[in-house]
């Protein structure tokens, strides 16, 4: 396995390999413009790389003081297993030090990943969603009583 290269800045990401990145996670479609934007509206972000591949992601949406969220945490099928999720995670939560709160919400059934690295289940958590019936299928969100 070739050794990891982590960076910090966006500059020379190739935004369809992320895309693809999130499609064989296998996590969702993130078109690349997409991507670009949320990245770029960021406070922190990571991309690991192996040799030339783009193998792991993450980012945090942070105000500098009250919440950072962390948010579209990736890894490659391949390097899956060898805490790199754990490393990304770990990374963005210590970025965001300072924050009086750190959230992030978990793809069903990954609530157990998160909650091994020091996260806390919500009991207020609220949500909108665009495509609220695909939120409400995938489990994401609960139907109001």
């Amino acid at each position: 396995m070739a050794e990891l290269l982590w960076l910090t800045e966006q500059d020379k990401v190739d935004w369809e390999a992320l895309s693809n990145l999130y499609k064989i996670a296998p996590l969702s479609n993130k078109p690349a413009k997409n991507l670009e934007t949320v990245f770029s509206n960021s406070m922190f972000k990571c991309f690991v790389y192996a040799g030339d591949m783009l193998v792991g992601v993450g980012r945090a949406l942070a105000d500098g003081l009250d919440c950072s969220y962390i948010c579209d945490i990736a890894v490659h099928p391949d390097y899956q297993g060898i805490q790199l999720g754990k490393a990304i995670v770990d990374y963005l939560v210590t970025q965001s030090k300072g924050h009086k709160k750190i959230i992030l919400y978990a793809n069903p059934g990954k609530e157990g990943f998160y909650q091994k690295l020091g996260f806390y289940p919500m009991q207020t958590a609220m949500a909108i969603f665009a495509d609220h019936q695909q939120a409400l299928a995938s489990g994401i969100i609960a139907a109001n009583p």
